[in-house]
């Protein structure tokens, strides 16, 4: 019987029981755009049941890593300042 190597698992277990499937991990184009634009078009290309997180550039934050969150890190404006990515 031939091994499956290399091949893209549909799915793990992730968080809480739910299952993960691979997807767009980062939004680099969302760099400059107003923080409710940038929103919208995460919750678009993002799995079903990410939240997103809008905090100011120099809030603390938690250091833990989460498949289902996206933060976007904005500055006094309310402008995306930094790459948006699941963690």
């Amino acid at each position: 019987m031939a091994e499956k190597q290399n091949q893209p698992k549909e799915g793990h277990q992730g968080l809480e029981g739910s299952e993960y499937k691979p997807g767009k991990t980062e939004w680099p184009e969302v760099v400059g755009l107003a923080s409710e634009e940038a929103e919208n078009k995460i919750k678009r290309e993002a799995a079903a049941g990410t939240t997103i997180h809008v905090v100011p550039s120099n809030s603390f934050v938690t250091t833990d890593f989460r498949m289902d969150r996206v933060r976007i890190f904005i500055d006094s404006s309310a402008k995306v300042v930094k790459t948006p990515r699941i963690g």
